[in-house]
């Protein structure tokens, strides 16, 4: 894992090469499969395992609730209207709030695949995973689901942090992005002005990246949006990445997806994939097979059940991996 998380880079505080900070929240993902800690405090990692190779070759995980133990800050675009009839000027600027807003949301976060594999299904099996758990678990989880996306970096730069952030906290934005993912935001609160402020007095190229996601950044928010989620305003404070978000009972997974009985029949080759768990908190597994469910039941090959470590008639859950379009036909 730390050597995962080194590969990161900057502009994603959930995932830095840490060894104790991961350690800890490792031990935090243990105990919230366990049940053994109260759901706000749970925090669900998932990682993606190449059996074959025995390596990690992505992670990505699901925080139930932000901002409750410590503030979770971000920018809220909002407008503000000057007018003067008497000078017959009419002029509309957007404006930055810095904002609480989304508190107690459950996030998505710590999405990484690793680069030796990302071709294929591997990135959206590995995004994917979350909303099955979700779709199998929803009571676990808020009515809010956010997701906080990496912003527009060129190299190690921020262009937003540049012609904003730096101003105020006089350091990089490196040391900042540091700061933040130990948990350490008490300098947010005491050197952010509270006041809003108007966007155009920004650098251009500060305002040309407010809600713009890092070029590797633009198939993860694809995918989500796919699923259900959608920009409504929120960005990041440092990078000006967008906040997604969408209410959990509009998720596809919650819409789509269907509890199956295991089939030890032969599965049809042909077939599309299909996102295909098991239904056990503790030991939760997550495959894509080539199947297709018929009448309530899923026919997974003997390999296939001992990933999923399920036997015949047991219960799984299962999604489509692409996204179904309609027939207009």
């Amino acid at each position: 894992m730390i050597v995962m998380a080194s590969q990161v880079g900057s502009g994603m505080t959930t995932l830095k090469p840490d060894r104790k900070m991961l350690g800890d929240r490792i031990e935090v993902a243990v105990a919230s499969f366990a049940g053994s800690i109260a759901p706000d405090k749970r925090d669900y990692m998932f990682v993606m395992e190449d059996l074959e190779n025995q390596r990690l070759a992505g992670v990505c995980a699901i925080k139930a609730a932000v901002g409750l133990d410590e503030p979770f800050y971000n920018y809220r675009i909002g407008t503000l209207v000057h007018s003067s009839r008497e000078l017959g000027v009419f002029s509309r600027m957007e404006t930055l709030y810095l904002s609480n807003d989304l508190t107690g949301a459950t996030e998505l976060c710590s999405l990484f695949l690793h680069p030796d594999y990302r071709e294929g299904y591997n990135g959206k099996w590995l995004s994917k995973c979350r909303f099955l758990f979700i779709a199998q678990y929803p009571q676990l989880f808020t009515t809010k689901i956010i997701a906080e996306m990496r912003g527009y970096i060129v190299g190690e730069r921020s262009p937003f942090y540049e012609g904003l952030g730096r101003h105020f906290f006089k350091m990089d934005f490196n040391a900042v992005d540091a700061l933040t993912a130990k948990g350490k935001k008490s300098f947010i609160a005491e050197l952010m002005p509270r006041q809003p402020l108007y966007v155009d007095y920004l650098p251009e190229e500060a305002r040309a990246v407010i809600g713009k996601v890092h070029d590797n950044t633009v198939p993860a928010r694809r995918m989500l949006e796919a699923e259900g989620m959608h920009y409504e305003g929120y960005v990041d404070i440092f990078d000006a990445g967008p906040v997604l978000q969408a209410r959990v009972s509009e998720l596809r997974a919650l819409r789509e997806s269907t509890l199956c009985t295991v089939d030890a029949a032969a599965a049809s080759a042909d077939s599309e994939p299909l996102l295909v768990s098991n239904t056990d908190m503790q030991n939760f597994r997550m495959i894509v097979a080539r199947s297709n469910p018929v009448g309530g039941r899923i026919a997974l090959s003997a390999a296939e059940q001992d990933l999923l470590q399920v036997g015949a008639g047991a219960s799984v859950r299962t999604l489509s991996l692409n996204i179904r379009k309609p027939n207009h036909g």
